[in-house]
């Protein structure tokens, strides 16, 4: 009987933060203040939420805002079966690589704001706050694709013009949704006021771009 209660705890934990997932797109703030909680235990049973939220708000973000993404089928060796591949494949690299090192400007400018907490709880938090982002997915592109169709992939398609700015719109609309919920993420995690919450972010963006410049620096 001991020998299983373990296991039972693991698995409660686990579904306590596939609904915390859901539940941080409508009240977030006792999400972030449950996310104080860092302990190993803990931040394993995130795992699998975080790894879901980041891949679905990959894929949101590149079929979203990708220029690469509305030509996928302007190559006639593409085959429209091929798109949601293509989308899996770079939605699944963004969010990763996003995930990463995202999660690495935030956690500096956490720390740059004099504030504690490990790498994995700033990546959390950019995890969680990502759900609005997710949820795109499944709201805006459903509709964006009865709408325009394959056109959605392809230069020149039925999609130029306002109505591809009325649903870049809408994605950006959930993208400020997901900003806003990170800055209520930081403020709740570490219980600090907007103000510096906010200047977190500004130091986690001047973080970002010292990133950038040491990575063309290498890469030059």
């Amino acid at each position: 009987m001991s020998a299983q209660a373990p296991a039972t705890s693991e698995t409660s934990l686990q579904k306590e933060w596939w609904l915390w997932a859901v539940t941080v797109l409508r009240h977030p703030r006792p999400v972030f203040r449950a996310m104080r909680d860092d302990s190993d235990e803990v931040a394993s049973a995130r795992q699998e939420p975080v790894i879901a939220l980041v891949f679905l708000a990959g894929i949101a973000a590149v079929l979203s805002f990708s220029a690469t993404s509305r030509e996928f089928l302007d190559d006639p060796a593409v085959d429209g079966a091929l798109v949601p591949v293509l989308a899996f494949l770079g939605g699944g690299m963004y969010g990763f690589a996003g995930y990463w090192i995202g999660g690495a400007a935030l956690y500096l400018g956490i720390r740059g704001a004099k504030g504690e907490g490990s790498y994995r709880s700033a990546r959390h938090i950019l995890a969680y706050s990502l759900a609005p982002l997710a949820l795109a997915l499944v709201v805006v592109w459903p509709l964006q694709i009865a709408v325009f169709g394959d056109d959605n992939f392809r230069s020149g398609g039925s999609d130029e013009g306002a109505g591809y700015w009325a649903f870049t719109g809408l994605a950006l609309v959930f993208l400020a949704w997901s900003l806003a919920v990170l800055a209520i993420g930081v403020r709740e995690v570490h219980g600090w006021t907007i103000i510096r919450a906010i200047g977190s972010f500004a130091l986690a963006v001047l973080a970002l771009l010292g990133l950038g410049v040491a990575a063309l620096l290498v890469g030059g």
